[in-house]
């Protein structure tokens, strides 16, 4: 079996807010993440497959395929958004890094479960270069 990464990166908006919570309340635990202006990061997404390389082309995967699957499931809903106001995941869903990375995993897995012959095995999403979270679709 062998893992095969590819990175990407994005640039989006957030705040942490929860509706069932008074404003003193959210700004006590969420802070200046609680400003609903919201605040930006660049992201950076690695998304993991795992399989067996094809003897013929050598690949786990085609990197070009990834790519373009990565683009068309996240990277064209969520770069250069506001995460709250129009990705429709984080309507009612607070847009951590670890929803977030929840999220592009129910994004990635049914396009890479359908092209067969490897299976999704990660997805880590850093928020900065210091902060990430990790997806490994155990439930």
């Amino acid at each position: 079996m062998i893992y095969l990464t590819r990175r990407a990166t994005f640039s989006a908006s957030h705040y942490y807010w929860n509706p069932a919570w008074t404003e003193q309340k959210n700004e006590q635990v969420f802070g200046r993440c609680a400003n609903r202006n919201g605040h930006g990061h660049n992201y950076t997404l690695e998304v993991t497959v795992a399989g067996d390389v094809d003897p013929v082309t050598g690949f786990v995967v085609d990197l070009k395929w990834l790519r373009d699957v990565i683009e068309r499931e996240v990277l064209d809903s969520w770069d250069h958004r506001h995460l709250n106001l129009e990705v429709p995941e984080f309507a009612a869903t607070i847009p951590t890094t670890e929803n977030i990375a929840l999220a592009a995993w129910k994004r990635l897995e049914p396009a890479v479960t359908a092209a067969g012959g490897a299976r999704l095995s990660r997805v880590r999403v850093y928020e900065t270069p210091e902060i990430f979270a990790e997806f490994r679709g155990e439930s």
